[in-house]
């Protein structure tokens, strides 16, 4: 090799070297808020939050059975699906529903209505659903109990005089506003960490999103209680500790959504606890630890709540609509 070519290739050395630590240089990942992401893209895309609850009586179904627009998805036991159960119904897991609704095309449908024993499961099912992005699908209001007598016992049992649940006009403030649940899904677009929360959730079960008013009132200083009614309502009367938080606009990144606790249980309650599960639904899918008070108010002082014009559900509404049986 003569002088002239070693000098060449003597040049060429470093030039490789800086080749090669830029092939080999990564640059570094910027981390994000995967909860401030989810939430800033859902009240960027629609927010069905704002709109929650979305339901259906039993007479608008009643009036759309045979029609090539309805689909109803029962979502009870199997067994007390056999037992009875709306004409065309079609028994789904609830931790499978967004799977068949996917798989069937349910979007072409018109309607698609989600119903279980009280509505309570259902406005859960519901909750994910439409945060789903699924815009056609209603939770039948009082589930099942309100279509027949043979399937209401459920709410009979809950609606009477005998639990007296004191309540209490003294307001709690929020907490300040702190930070949002750290989620992990290690996705980095909106709708991809909305997809994956939402999916978790589903296979959560509702079981853990829901909680009875025997266990919290053992000792409620032990959770975070939001009362999710007008504050019309709320000063008539709530739970000692409750703090209230409006229907479609509290649970908002600009209004009160970050006075929620991350720490602890949270415990939503409503009139009914259909609207409360589609909320503890939400706030899952957020990262909080929600749950909803089932029956609400109605199984903590029905007789009170009468009196006060907020226990949104009567006998009266029991149909009596035809059941079908499975043999």
């Amino acid at each position: 090799m003569n002088l002239r070519k070693l000098y060449y290739l003597l040049l060429l050395i470093p030039l490789l070297f800086l080749s090669t630590a830029c092939d080999n240089s990564t640059d570094p990942v910027e981390e994000i808020n995967e909860a401030e992401v989810l939430v800033e893209y859902l009240e960027a895309n629609g927010n069905p939050v704002a709109t929650f609850p979305p339901m259906i009586t039993a007479d608008a179904v009643f009036g759309a059975l045979g029609s090539a627009g309805l689909a109803v998805l029962d979502i009870r036991s199997a067994d007390a699906y056999n037992a009875g159960h709306i004409q065309g119904a079609v028994n789904v897991d609830p931790t499978q529903v967004l799977n068949y609704y996917e798989a069937n095309n349910l979007q072409t449908k018109t309607t698609v209505v989600i119903a279980c024993v009280t509505g309570q499961t259902a406005g859960w099912v519901n909750g994910l659903l439409r945060l789903a992005g699924k815009t056609n699908t209603f939770d039948l209001k009082w589930g099942m109990c309100s279509w027949n007598d043979a399937t209401a016992g459920s709410w009979k049992g809950v609606v009477t005089a005998a639990k007296t649940t004191p309540f209490v006009t003294t307001a709690t403030a929020k907490p300040a506003k702190g930070s949002l649940p750290t989620l992990s899904t290690g996705k980095t677009a909106g709708a991809d960490i909305l997809r994956s929360r939402i999916e978790t959730v589903f296979a959560e079960g509702f079981t853990p999103a829901a909680i009875t008013n025997a266990t919290v009132l053992i000792n409620p200083a032990n959770y975070f209680i939001a009362n999710y009614w007008s504050e019309t309502d709320y000063n008539k009367g709530h739970l000692s500790g409750a703090m209230q938080y409006t229907p479609g606009t509290s649970l908002m990144l600009a209004n009160d959504l970050k006075t929620i606790s991350t720490t602890g249980e949270v415990v939503v309650y409503c009139y009914t606890g259909q609207t409360s599960a589609h909320i503890a639904a939400f706030l899952r899918v957020m990262g909080y630890n929600a749950k909803s008070l089932l029956y609400g108010v109605n199984d903590m002082n029905y007789e009170w709540a009468t009196g006060q014009g907020m226990t949104h559900f009567a006998l009266s509404y029991i149909y009596n609509y035809d059941l079908v049986v499975t043999p």
